[in-house]
């Protein structure tokens, strides 16, 4: 019972402080964080209660738009760069993109990058915390960030691990997320005082600015890992089983293109065909053109011409 109380203590400061959370080796390092699921589980739940709060048209609107700028600073930034640096940009841009992404709640840039770099490094073998061919769609999709063995940093971002404010913002990462809500509650509960035409409220800009749009920004997310892997079509021969998919290219930004990374993943694009459309890259294009970004890392022509050989192969 101690043991139980103790283990359950420690998830609740890992809530706050992720370096209470056990170790590799740990005993207590294998299976499922059932507390972890709590404020997960809350979230979701926390959406329903747009039927009290109601929805306005300024509401939705800025949850479409937190959507689409936090996805961004995932794809582009927890993504592209920190996972992959596939382009180069300045300490304090370095720093906006951190924060945008633990805007997103899904941990901090060290953690999302180091168990990227892992996935890239076994993606569909052993060693890969998500593969739906190994361990299932659920984990894959949802379940692999709630077993204890994943709540640890692998010793895969020693790159990004000497910037003391990365560190900072890995360990405390739900500091951005709270600022987000609490900013959003103030900004409905505001409205509602000096534009009551508007239709919103504290209540209602945080579950719809916050809660709604955090939680289709998980699951959209979520599919590159699970439906990334099983369903679409594979202009290349790799050794996983990643797919591109349009559809999950539009939600998603441009990471639906999966099959694309996995062939050559550090390219700034994943939407190796004009046509492809990756918004993701069009977004760091016009920030290299503003130069807030720089030695964005082009896809290899020989890369492309893979792809067209393979296709003109299979139609004979």
């Amino acid at each position: 019972m101690a043991g139980s109380l103790t283990r359950f203590a420690r998830s609740v400061r890992q809530w706050f402080d992720g370096s209470a959370g056990p170790r590799d080796g740990d005993a207590e390092s294998e299976g499922v964080d059932w507390p972890r699921l709590i404020p997960f589980i809350g979230m979701h739940l926390a959406c329903f209660s747009a039927l009290w709060t109601g929805v306005s048209p300024i509401a939705v609107a800025i949850a479409a738009g937190l959507y689409v700028v936090r996805m961004f600073a995932i794809t582009g930034g927890y993504h592209r760069y920190f996972s992959h640096r596939s382009f180069r940009t300045s300490r304090p841009v370095q720093f906006a993109f951190a924060v945008l992404g633990a805007s997103s709640v899904q941990r901090g840039p060290l953690w999302w990058a180091a168990h990227h770099r892992v996935h890239h490094k076994h993606s569909d073998e052993r060693g890969d915390a998500h593969s739906p061919r190994l361990d299932g769609f659920v984990r894959s999709h949802v379940g692999w960030f709630c077993d204890r063995k994943n709540f640890s940093r692998p010793d895969t971002v020693s790159d990004l691990a000497r910037f003391p404010e990365l560190r900072v913002l890995d360990r405390f990462d739900i500091l951005v997320p709270l600022a987000l809500a609490g900013m959003l509650f103030g900004l409905g509960a505001t409205l509602a005082t000096l534009r009551p035409e508007l239709g919103t409220s504290g209540p209602q800009m945080l579950v719809w600015g916050f809660c709604i749009s955090t939680v289709v920004l998980y699951h959209a997310t979520f599919t590159i890992n699970s439906i990334a892997h099983r369903v679409g079509h594979r202009d290349y021969d790799t050794a996983d089983d990643s797919r591109n998919n349009a559809a999950l290219a539009l939600i998603t930004l441009g990471e639906g293109w999966h099959n694309n990374h996995h062939r050559y993943p550090h390219s700034v694009r994943q939407g190796f065909r004009w046509w492809q459309i990756d918004l993701t890259y069009y977004g760091l294009a016009l920030l290299a053109k503003l130069g807030v970004i720089w030695d964005l890392r082009p896809v290899p022509a020989r890369v492309i011409e893979e792809a067209r050989h393979r296709k003109a192969s299979a139609a004979r």
